[in-house]
Order: C-alpha cells, then sequence, then structure tokens
C-alpha cells in the first residue's frame, strides 16, 4: 500500500500533539511490510508521516517539489528533514529550481500521482494559499486517489 501525506504547517504545540496520534494511529493501522510513504518532509505533518512510517518498518520515498525547497524550510527542521531524506529509499524530483507555490503544488501533484491513498491533515478550509492542504485534497479527489481527513475535533489552526 502506497499512502501519501498533505497537511497544515505550524499548528500549535496542543493540536500539534493530537494530530501526533491520528497520524500514528493512521499509520498503525497498515501492514509494515507492504507500507510504502510518500512524503515532501516538510516540518509538520509531513516529517511526522515519515517519522512513523520508518518507526514502524514501512519504505519512505520522498517527494523534492524544487533544488531550493530545503533552503525555504524552517531552519530548524533542516536537520530532521536532511536525516529523514538519507532514510529514503527512492527520491522523486519535479525538476522545478525555485521553491514557490507553483514547485509546492507541483511536488504535490507528483505526491498523489504515487499514491493508492492520502493522508490529509486538514482542517476543512480553503487554502490559505495556491498549493495548500485543501488544493492537494481537491487534486487527489480530482484523479480518484482517495483521500483519509486526519482533523483534531474542535480544533482549529
Amino acid at each position: 500500500m502506497r499512502v501519501g501525506i498533505t497537511g497544515h504547517r505550524g499548528l500549535s504545540t496542543e493540536v500539534e500533539q493530537r494530530v501526533r496520534a491520528l497520524l500514528e494511529a493512521a499509520v498503525s493501522q497498515y501492514n509494515a511490510a507492504e507500507l510504502v510513504g510518500v512524503s515532501c518532509i516538510a516540518d509538520g505533518p509531513d516529517a511526522w508521516f515519515a517519522e512513523y512510517v520508518l518507526r514502524c518498518g514501512g519504505r519512505l520515498e520522498v517527494v523534492i517539489p524544487a533544488e531550493e525547497y530545503r533552503e525555504g524550510l524552517p531552519q530548524d527542521h533542516r536537520p530532521t528533514y536532511d536525516r529523514l531524506l538519507s532514510r529514503a529509499a527512492e527520491v522523486h524530483h519535479t525538476g522545478m529550481s525555485v521553491s514557490d507555490s507553483a514547485a509546492h503544488m507541483a511536488g504535490s501533484e507528483a505526491l498523489v500521482g504515487l499514491v493508492d491513498e492520502l493522508l490529509a491533515v486538514w482542517d476543512g478550509k480553503p487554502a490559505w494559499g495556491y498549493g495548500g492542504t485543501a488544493d492537494v485534497v481537491a487534486y487527489a479527489e480530482r484523479t480518484g486517489v482517495p483521500a483519509r481527513i486526519l482533523w483534531p475535533e474542535g480544533a482549529s489552526r
């Protein structure tokens, strides 16, 4: 089973704890021997999902939206990004250079094209900018990839 991740970044500590629990529970439902997790490994749900996939014995594949992607991530996340990237069984590139909204959406589209199911840490609201979680969920739905929404009841961004 190939499973991808998309989700909101910059969550509060309380929402983060609840989202982490939802992600860990979701990952544990798959057969680890057959699980391939696909992630862009950004800070937040992307990285948490990747860590749970690896911890349970699954395989990680990484999509890099742009050559400059790592530089656009928070500096304190870069060691985690590097560690997860080094553990990837396969790395996919979009071929784009600049890490902007178009590249992020292209990376998400590539990710959706690689998976059987998408986990979405999504509050159900429109994206704040092009390529946000809502856009990725809509793309998955348009292309026939089922999206499972994971959002703590009563939580807000």
